[in-house]
This record gives C-alpha cells, structure tokens and sequence, in this order.
C-alpha cells in the first residue's frame, strides 16, 4: 500500500439525518373515529402551520445534513392549498418519498403530479360506502375516494391501497381486501392496533379503544415472525462475543441487547442511539418519533436551527425520561417483552406515565406467544445432515403435508451447534428492473449471480435467455422466459429464502416434499456449505461396516448399488459368513468431512446426552490425534437402493470399484491417480473459483490422509469378507 495512504477501520456509523417526517397539517376532511389526532378543516390551528417558505427553508437545512427522503402524512395533506408546491419542492431532489392520504382531494392535476417515482399510500376504510363513511363520518367520502384513485390509475401514478382495520369494518374485511385488489396490485395493512389520542381527551379515547380488535385478531393480522426474533437472538450472541459495542456491525444490536437485558431505565436512549431519522409537526416542533407529544421532548425550529435539533436537542433526549421503579417491576423486567409491542411513547398516550403498563398490549403478547407456539409446531421442521442442522419453515402447515420418506432418518426435534434455515414462500417475487450483480453460473436449471454479499438463484428452463432479473442484457429479439424458482442466500449460505409458484405448494401437497429447498436437488445450496465446512460431496456409495465408514467411488454402472445389496444381504447371514454389522448410508451422494476430535465427540454426546461417557470411552483414540477425524456421513440423494441414513462413522477407507472375477482390495498409493478418480467424483452443482479452491484444497488433504484402494469384485459377494478383514486391520 502506499505510504501516502491508510485504511483506518471505521467503529461508529456515521449519525446522519437520512428520512424526514413532515406533517403538514392534522387538519381532515375525514372524521374518522379511530384517528388520535384529528382536527377540523377550518380549525383554528391551521395559522399556526408552518408555510410553504419556512418549510423550504427547513428542506434545504435538512438537506445539507443528509436528508435524502421524505415521508409527508398529517391530517390530510391535499387539505391545504399549497400542497402540489411542497410536495414538488420536497420530492425533487430526494431519492425516495412516501405520501400517506386518504385520497378524496385528488384531482386530475394532482394525479399527474403524483406519477413521479415514490410510494403513495391511499387509505381504505370499508368495502361499501355504508361503512366507509360511518367509520369517517364523512357523506360521500367512499366514492370519493374511489375517484382520486381512479384518477391515479389514469395517469399512470401507481399507490398501495392501505387497509384500516377496525370493529367497525372488521365484519366485511375480506371485501375489503378484495376490493384494494380491483383498485391496485399492491395493498397493504394499516396499524393493526389503534393508538389513543395526542389529546388525552377522556370520550376521545373511550371511542377509539371501542375500535380496537380483539388481541387474537391483531395477531392474526400482523402475525409475529418467530425467526425474525431467533435471529436477533443469535446476532446478540455474536455481539457478546465480539466484545465490542462501538463495531459498525453490532452498534444498534448491542444498543437493542443493553436496553432489553440490564437495568439501564433510559427508555428512549436505545431509539435515539439507532435513529437516522426525524420527524417534523405541522408546527415546527421536531422530535425523533412521530409518537412523541411531549412539549419537553420536541424542539421548536420557528425558534433554533434544523442542526442544533439533530445534533444537540435530540442526543439530549436519550438521559431525559427514565423508567424508574415502574417500568422496572413491570415491562422491564416481564417475560413476554420480546413478544411485546408495548412502548414508551404509547404508554404515554395511554395513560400520560413513560413508564406505565398497557394491559391491551399485555393480551397482544399473550396472543403473540402463543402465536409462535403454536406456528413452530406447524410451519417448522428439522433435518440434519453432516453435522449441519437444516431448518425449513414456511406459513404451509407441514401437519398436512408429507416429507419424502428419505428425511425421515435425517429430522431431529431442535437445531444443533452448526444451523442453516430455509424459509419457503410460494409466490415469485418481481425482478423487474432489478440489479442482481454479476452473472458467475448459467446452466440450466440455475442462472446464478452476486450483489454485494447476497446471491441470488433464479430457476430457468433449458431453452431460457436471458431477461428481466438479470444483470445481462437481453438481446433484441429474444424473449424472456419465465423463472420457476427464485431464491436468496446471505453470504455463507446459512440463511436462505426460496420463492416458488404457487402451483408448486399443490404439487407439494399431492406428491410430498421431495426436497429441502424445493430444488431439483438440495445439493446446490448444500455444496457451498460443505465447502466452508472442510468437506466435499461425492458422487459414491458409502456403509458403515463394523463401526468403520467406507467409501465406493466409480463412474455410473461401476457398482456403487451393487456393492451395497451385497452388504445388506450379508447383514442377514447370507455368502455362509458371519455377519457383519452393516448400515447403509446412501448408494449415490455422500459428505466427507474433516472434524476437530472434540468436535465429534461433543456434537454425538448432545445428541444422545445418557451416552456420555459411552461416547467419550468410544473416542479415546479421536483426541490423541492432532490433525482431525475425516468422517463419512450420509445424504438423502439415493440411486437404487432406497437405505439411506443421517448416521457417520470414522473414515476407514476409500475404495475405487473396478468389477472383475477376482475379489480383492489393492493399495492405491499413487497419489496422482487417487487425485484424478477422487476428482471425476466430486459433485460441482455450481462452480466458482473461490468454491473450486476450497474443494480443491479439501481434496488434496484426502488425498494425503484417507488410505484408498482398488476394489475388484464380482457378484459372489466374496468381496464382503476383504471388507471386514478390512475394518478389522483398521
């Protein structure tokens, strides 16, 4: 590197205002009897407003800090006049923008205004006019809500249909949906529970808690997701190990760990550490959450500047509201927190304290445990194999569904040391316009590419070229197929989302789950994995025989699944032999893999702990050695012979098959050779150079380690007895 150079690693994530909330009024033509903080069309606070120029003028100080995107709410926003000027003002020059409006006060001109790229959100409050304007108490207010969206479709301004669920339409929330699909391909569900009011307005309030679903129908809604939470779980304890809390990595998830663990009562130091966002009144009051209504906790801009706010007021914030003795006996210290929406600012609305309880949200989260509880029973299964433990998971209830008889041997009850999860959508998502990064593999049925640290499998026909979702471009006149199958893997492949047709989930259900991943075969997820775990997938036919893994290599015909009926017949007495103890692990895949000794030892004695001592006797000779234990262990890819199993066994030998009228077991010890057979045999679903040097480099110590033969036999079943003197020698 150059002297006049330096690489300085960063620790902290630079704090920058990035998103802004601007409510322009809370002023509606709505009277919606869930809304927490409405105010009439001609109320007198609309003088109080910020006008157009002091919010330029705040646009253009935010921006000069970062300000990229801009989310704009109220009240209803095209209520005032000057609502097309702000909206172009802000919008211009920011990456992204979010609008949220009930849609009534669109007019052609606005539509065309709206076209420009950003998220538009158009709420709906009932599938009939009866009960939309009961629930807004506004006459006239479905069909003119109707008409703005009509308006949108016409001048080609996509939007999201929000749906706002609440007792009043809960009755008709099925019609509702269907209707946000006739109006828009995208929709989406409002807050699932409602807030009380900014105002703390006692027949306020009583009105809006008369709205609020059951807790069961909240959960139903917006249902919680049980890895989302395991996975915070494990980066918490990669935190832990790190051991340092100012990493850009584990900045926020250390924040997260220290707020929900010890005793820090700082209710908003967490929110605030993690924030790159702010949020402006109509007033010119900012704060960090739109929630917040305390005076003492919102900046007055009309009175300082945009920086000190952001750099000074807000950081403040964190030491100013504590949760003393209440929260501490109560939500601080409760079992159901992580499965609690329960936070300051809502208890604030509820009942004026930081730190109170709020019993609604108490049966949300008993709803929610229960929730998972039952979900992990349901939509989760376990596999394991070679010592990595596969959890696939999907909304489908596996009680109704049959896995392929194959897993049977490979499922366990809970995840291991070593875990990689499958989550299983049956709907494609959309590509278009989507940058996957660079192509590395193209082969049908995979076209495989890279972004950044995230790869991304799209399943292709044979006669497919290249189109939408690819980095490629396609060439004119061709046209693009349709994918079949897409997935997304995190960079080492322990997390993995696969996206299938939906009339893939009734093949499913007719003919059994035939694969982990729903792939043609597990072993192109399975692959990079092995690679990273010192291990390889070879195309053979393995058994353990009298304790002792032995490994069959040959080309197709060799007689991988011949060899293994002769070790099943001789298991029940046949060739006039003892018989050995025999169990099959595949005929056609199996996983050689390089274990640490005490690793073996430990991952055995957890799956079976009555055996410890069974198991740690049975390895005395593992932990004299230095270099590692090689073990075969079994896949569920079979050939002809159905046998499989999840068991491993100490690698005793490799055998090269080769059929003759003799029966005897030669010495391979050209190690050249032994390279050029072992090599025909690996399987490479998907070849890349830094996957090719990592199985290259595990072949090669195979090759100088793992003693390999000549196996030449015929179908006496003879060769079974070279076998065992073979395991015996060993």
């Amino acid at each position: 590197m150059s002297a006049y150079s330096r690489v300085t690693p960063a620790t902290q994530l630079p704090r920058l205002p990035l998103h802004g909330h601007l409510d322009l009024t809370y002023r509606c033509n709505n009277v919606c009897r869930h809304c927490w903080l409405w105010l009439a069309p001609n109320a007198r606070e609309q003088a109080d407003e910020l006008s157009f120029v002091e919010i330029r003028a705040l646009a253009d100080d935010a921006r000069a800090l970062g300000t990229r995107k801009w989310s704009i709410s109220g009240g209803e926003p095209m209520l005032r006049a000057d609502f097309a000027a702000i909206f172009d003002y802000l919008t211009r020059q920011a990456t992204g923008y979010t609008l949220n409006s009930n849609g009534t006060l669109i007019t052609p001109e606005i539509a065309q205004l709206l076209k420009r790229k950003g998220t538009k959100m158009i709420a709906l409050y009932g599938a009939t006019a009866e009960v939309y304007d009961a629930v807004t108490r506004h006459p006239g207010g479905f069909d003119a809500a109707l008409r703005g969206m009509n308006y949108l479709r016409e001048a080609g301004a996509g939007f999201i249909v929000q749906l706002i669920p609440m007792r009043a339409n809960w009755h008709q929330w099925n019609e509702m949906q269907e209707l946000a699909k006739t109006l828009s391909p995208h929709q989406r569900v409002g807050a699932a529970w409602l807030y009380l009011s900014s105002s703390g307005a006692p027949e306020k309030n009583r009105e809006i808690a008369a709205q609020r679903l059951s807790p069961r129908d909240v959960i139903d809604l917006d249902k919680p997701d049980p890895a989302y939470g395991e996975r915070m779980d494990e980066l918490k304890s990669e935190v832990r190990s790190m051991k340092d809390e100012n990493s850009p990595s584990s900045s926020f998830i250390f924040h997260a760990e220290r707020s929900s663990f010890d005793s820090d009562d700082r209710l908003f130091a967490r929110c605030i550490a993690g924030r790159r966002d702010f949020h402006i009144d109509a007033y010119g009051k900012m704060t960090w959450c739109s929630f917040i209504r305390d005076p003492a906790l919102r900046y007055d801009l009309r009175r300082g500047t945009f920086r000190e706010a952001w750099e000074e007021f807000i950081p403040s914030c964190a030491d100013k509201v504590r949760g003393g003795d209440e929260w501490r006996e109560n939500c601080g210290s409760c079992e159901k927190r992580a499965d609690c929406r329960w936070c300051a600012v809502y208890a604030y609305l509820e009942t004026g304290r930081y730190s109170a309880r709020i019993p609604y949200l108490c049966a949300v989260a008993d709803e929610a445990r229960a929730f998972k509880t039952e979900w992990q029973a349901k939509h989760r299964r376990y596999f394991r194999i070679a010592g990595i433990t596969v959890r696939v998971e999907s909304d489908v209830d596996f009680d109704a569904l049959k896995f392929k008889d194959e897993f049977a041997s490979f499922a366990v009850d809970a995840p291991g040391d070593d875990n990689v999860t499958l989550r299983h959508y049956f709907e494609l998502p959309d590509l278009k316009g989507k940058d996957l990064g660079e192509e590395l593999y193209r082969k049908a049925p995979w076209a495989i590419s890279r972004k950044g640290d995230t790869w991304f499998y799209r399943g292709i026909s044979p006669n497919h070229v290249v189109g939408a979702g690819s980095s490629r471009p396609t060439v004119e006149g061709e046209e693009t197929a349709p994918l079949h199958r897409v997935a997304v893997f995190n960079p080492d492949h322990t997390h993995g989302t696969i996206y299938s047709l939906p009339r893939d989930l009734e093949l499913v259900r007719e003919n059994g789950w035939h694969s982990l991943s729903l792939f043609p075969t597990d072993q192109i997820w399975l692959a990079p994995l092995l690679a990273d775990r010192n291990a390889v997938l070879l195309h053979s036919a393995a058994a353990i025989v009298n304790g002792q893994g032995l490994v069959f290599v040959g080309h197709s015909e060799a007689g991988k699944s011949t060899t293994m009926e002769l070790l099943k017949a001789a298991r029940v007495g046949a060739f006039n032999q003892t018989p050995p103890q025999v169990e099959i692990l595949c005929d056609d895949r199996n996983v050689i893999r390089k274990w640490d000794s005490r690793s073996v030892i430990a991952s055995e004695a957890k799956q079976s702990p009555t055996r410890d001592s069974e198991i740690a006797s049975s390895h005395k000779s593992l932990l004299a050695m230095t270099g590692g234990d090689w073990r075969v262990h079994g896949t569920w890819s079979h050939g002809t012979t159905a046998d499989v199993s999840s068991a491993s066994a100490p690698l005793r030998a490799i055998l090269f098959l080769q059929q003759s009228q003799y029966n005897e077991i030669v010495p391979l010890t050209d190690r050249k050779e032994i390279w050029r057979r072992l090599l025909a045999t690996l399987i490479r679903p998907m070849v890349t150079a830094e996957w090719w040097q990592k199985e290259l480099d595990v072949l090669a110590q195979i090759v100088q380690e793992v003693p390999c033969y000549t196996m030449r036999f015929d179908k006496s079943g003879k060769i079974v007895s070279e076998l065992v003197k073979l395991t015996d020698d060993g």
